[in-house]
Parts: C-alpha cells; structure tokens; sequence
C-alpha cells in the first residue's frame, strides 16, 4: 500500500512540474504563448471550483483559469480595461483570450480593419493576457471549456446577439443558476461537464470607446485622413483616391502651408513689435531718470542755495574783491536789481 500511495504522490508531483511552464508566467519581458504553440499537455487533476472558493485564492496548487474572448479589432483601452477586469476577478488567476479568426468574423460581425495575424499579435503583447488562443469558437461549446481547463468565463453582461442567437452566452450564463450538470438544460444534449455551479463571471465596459467609434471618427473625417497620408508619403493609389480629389487635397495642403506662414510671419511681427515697445518704454524711462538727475544737479549748481552762488559772494578771508566792493555798493540785505530778478 505504501507503494502505491508513493507511486500516486509522484505521479501528482509529475503533473504538477508538466503544468508549470503552461500555468505560469514569470515576467513580462516575452509576449504571452499561443496555446496551440505550448508544449505542456496538462495532466493534474482540474477540480471544478465555485466562484467562492476562486476568490478565497484556492486551490494553492494552481490558478483560476478565466477565460475571455473577442474580436479585438484596433485593439484600444477599452479591451485592455476588460481584460485587466478579467485577470483580477480572483487573487491567483490565469488569463486566457481567445480571439476569432478572420473568417470567422466576416460571417458573423463584419469587415476587421486588421487582419487575424495583427489581432493576435496585438493580444499576446497587453500585460494581463497570460495565454492566447487562436481561432476561438464564436459561441462555447463543453468541448473547448473542457480542452482548456477553464473554471470561469469573463465577459460584460449585455446580450450579445449574433448568429442567429440573441446571447451568444446565453448558455453559460444560464448555468449560474442550475446545481447539477447532469439535470442542466441550459447546455447543448450531451454535455455532462460540471460547469454549473456559476461559471459566468460579468465586468464591466468602458463608456466612450469602441472599435466602431473609431471607425466613425475615421469615416466622418475621410478627407482629413486622406491628406495627412498624402502629406506622408502614401500615393493616390494606396489610399484609393480618384485623380481630380488627390489634387484637390495637394492643392489643399499647399493653401494650409501658406496660411501657416503667413501665420508664423504674423505671430513674429507681434514679437518684434512687443519687443520694441518694451524697449521704447525701457528708454522713456531710463530718459525719464536721467532728466531728473540732470536737473537735480543744476539746481544744486546754480539754485538760490546753490554752490556756485556760495562761491562767488563769500570770499576768500583776509582778500579784498570786486565782487566783495560792488555788493558793499548795496546796504546789508538788499541786492541789486539784476541780482533780485535773477534769483527771481
């Protein structure tokens, strides 16, 4: 019995080393696998886990595998939000995504501005993807849930209608409300999967963004577009433009390069012009003070106590002037007439 028991314990451990690579992804510094591309055939025991038991962080030995799916297309913030909603439902997850082949596409939703190969791709490099799948079925079936492992799926909750049905996951949100796989009419004849404990898990959509929105940005501002791409090289036939509106964009794009310049022209006469007022004003000013100086400096030189008055009639002790004997001409006190209307 201790045999056996040893045989089965190393056989689990053996299963377990096989799903790491498969199960973890220990940086960021790669894209994340193609699932098709993973060499690791998981073979440890996959116990169906309740939404409880996901958000308790168990089971330690591995993640909570969530799986969502898409188009993809022009992938924007909007995904990226939903997948970051996805891979943080539970403490410990593993985000699987699974995008829709062009053909696909085509049938069921419409023309993809890219193409399956750059949807991927795009996919593999956000940070929260940890597993790709390519070529996703449009609606769930047993088969690929089983395929995959997957404990919940993780999508927003309004009725998507497609393919003749009116809620593409309409089967598995269904399940959330049925105890029993095997008395669960929600799903196809035959499945007998134990998904039905509530595998539907719902996030919510970022208002404002779409791939359509931006596709109607695009559209509504065609000519816009179309003379950037002129401008930047791309020809009148790449972006399958008639002859008569590629010169009516070029002829466009020389009437906006004018109007730039004369702009700019505008805008540095208004500099020129600022910057000499601002030094008009700076030599007012400086004119200003130095008028003010200067007559400062009369008035101390030649004013009615100025110092060139104090020179010529207080002279030097012990001499005798002209200046001296002409002002005694005058009593004490009294000046001349030339003097008073002088000082006057």
């Amino acid at each position: 019995m201790k045999m056996v028991g040893s045989q089965k314990h190393r056989a689990e451990e053996e299963a377990q080393e096989t799903c790491a690579p498969r199960f973890q992804r220990k940086t960021l510094t790669a894209p994340a696998p193609f699932a098709d591309e993973t060499s690791c055939q998981c073979r440890a025991p996959h116990e169906k886990l309740t939404i409880a038991q996901a958000r308790l962080g168990t089971p330690v030995d591995r993640p909570v595998r969530v799986y969502a799916d898409g188009i993809f297309d022009l992938f924007h913030s909007g995904h990226a939000r939903a997948l970051m909603q996805a891979k943080t439902l539970f403490p410990n997850s593993y985000l699987l995504v699974g995008v829709c082949s062009d053909d696909l596409t085509h049938k069921f939703k419409g023309f993809t501005v890219m193409n399956e190969t750059e949807r991927y791709e795009a996919l593999r490099h956000c940070r929260y993807v940890d597993e790709v799948i390519r070529d996703a079925p449009w609606t769930l079936t047993p088969e690929f849930l089983e395929k995959h492992k997957i404990d919940f799926v993780a999508h927003d909750d309004i009725p998507y209608s497609s393919a003749g049905s009116d809620d593409v996951y309409k089967h598995i949100k269904e399940a959330a409300t049925c105890r029993s796989a095997w008395s669960c009419r929600a799903f196809p004849a035959g499945f007998l999967f134990p998904l039905c404990s509530g595998m539907f898990v719902p996030t919510q959509r970022t208002e404002g963004i779409s791939t359509s929105d931006i596709i109607t940005r695009i559209v509504r501002d065609y000519d816009v577009y179309a003379r950037r791409n002129l401008q930047r090289g791309y020809t009148a036939k790449e972006l399958n433009v008639s002859f008569i509106n590629e010169k009516k964009y070029r002829f466009q794009n020389q009437v906006d390069k004018m109007k730039e310049k004369v702009k700019n022209v505008e805008e540095k006469s208004k500099e020129f012009v600022n910057k000499v007022e601002e030094k008009s004003h700076d030599l007012i000013q400086k004119w200003e003070e130095k008028s003010r100086e200067f007559i400062g400096n009369f008035l101390e030189l030649f004013g009615p106590d100025g110092a060139l008055l104090s020179i010529t009639y207080e002279p030097t002790p012990g001499t005798t002037s002209n200046t001296e004997s002409s002002c005694s001409l005058f009593p004490r006190g009294e000046m001349s007439r030339s003097d008073s209307e002088y000082s006057a």
